[in-house]
């Protein structure tokens, strides 16, 4: 009888490539679908910020591919055209634009938006997409906490500066990029620019809830205009905003603890689904004020159904933004 023994190297290389492959499936079964629709973008004028890297980029690719005419409202210039390129050669859209905005930066925001109305005499879709996450304690150029300054308060500046030509391209759409983070977030009335005391992740919580309090407070204003406003969570997502987390990124992370977690992490292409059904998708034409993740709507937190917080916390971001300044 013939008796073939397998070689170990053999053996070994076959299980590793099964583990693996099975750690695929596994990745993409939890990242979900790809937004399955044939819906096109074409004519529709489309801001996305942070989009050089990560969720915009793969946001702004996809919505190029479809026939959108898109800005990328980017604050690394070189970054954004290297990003800028790629995307035209492989969508063969030409219509695909790089645009200083800095977040940090209530100046750069103003700036960007005024180039911006001149160019364009309306504007379809906002994507609120750019933000940073657990930085050290550090201000934005105005003097607010990095955290709140960039994922909120900047994004709200940049909002109501377009809101004319959202308008003008009624029905349009604005999305918010939030975070399941919003669940355990707090606003705190007392430091809301952790002058007092900082911490990082309750700083990022703080700003993830604003991302949705802002959306639902925007929702209420705009009824009756044919604007939409919705909020997003992506996702547990591998992308560039997890450089601060200085443990998760050690070498020891790397090679004790990313190789069991990767199958359950999104890639940004996965993270950007999202953003994009709520972009284009004719069923969420009217859907307004809602949170949403892997196309459901889903509830939000106590805090952030508050009506009254989010009346004040909008108070105080226009007074903080000078944004009657600015219009």
């Amino acid at each position: 009888m013939f008796n073939y023994k397998i070689p170990k190297p053999v053996l070994y290389s076959s299980v590793i490539a099964g583990t693996f492959g099975f750690a695929c499936l596994i990745k993409e079964w939890i990242g979900g679908e790809r937004y399955p629709a044939i819906t096109q973008a074409n004519g529709k004028v489309i801001v996305i910020t942070g989009s050089n890297t990560g969720i915009g980029k793969e946001t702004a690719w996809e919505l190029a591919r479809r026939g959108a005419k898109v800005y990328m409202a980017c604050r690394d210039m070189k970054r954004c055209e290297e990003a800028r390129e790629s995307i035209v050669v492989s969508t063969k859209n030409k219509y695909v634009y790089c645009r200083q905005c800095d977040l940090s930066s209530m100046k750069s925001i103003a700036e960007f938006a005024t180039k911006f109305k001149k160019e364009e005499e309306k504007l379809d879709v906002l994507i609120n997409n750019a933000g940073v996450m657990r930085t050290p304690n550090s201000k934005t150029q105005d003097g607010f906490e990095m955290q709140l300054g960039v994922n909120h308060l900047g994004h709200f500046l940049l909002t109501n500066l377009l809101l004319n030509h959202l308008k003008v391209a009624s029905p349009s759409r604005i999305i918010n990029v939030s975070s399941v983070a919003h669940l355990r977030g707090e606003i705190n009335k007392e430091d809301l620019n952790s002058d007092k005391s900082y911490d990082p992740s309750t700083a990022y919580a703080q700003s993830k809830l604003a991302n949705v309090l802002f959306t639902k407070e925007l929702a209420k204003r705009l009824e009756g205009t044919g604007v939409t406003v919705n909020a997003v969570h992506p996702g547990i997502v591998d992308t560039e905003i997890i450089r601060h987390m200085g443990f998760f990124n050690s070498w020891i992370s790397t090679i004790l603890i990313k190789p069991f977690v990767w199958p359950f992490i999104k890639g940004p292409r996965q993270g950007a689904q999202t953003s994009i059904f709520l972009a284009i998708d004719p069923i969420v034409e009217k859907t307004t004020g809602k949170y949403f993740n892997n196309y459901l709507e889903e509830e939000v937190s106590a805090s952030a159904q508050d009506t009254s917080l989010a009346r004040w916390l909008w108070l105080v971001s226009e007074k903080w933004t000078k944004l009657q300044e600015h219009l």
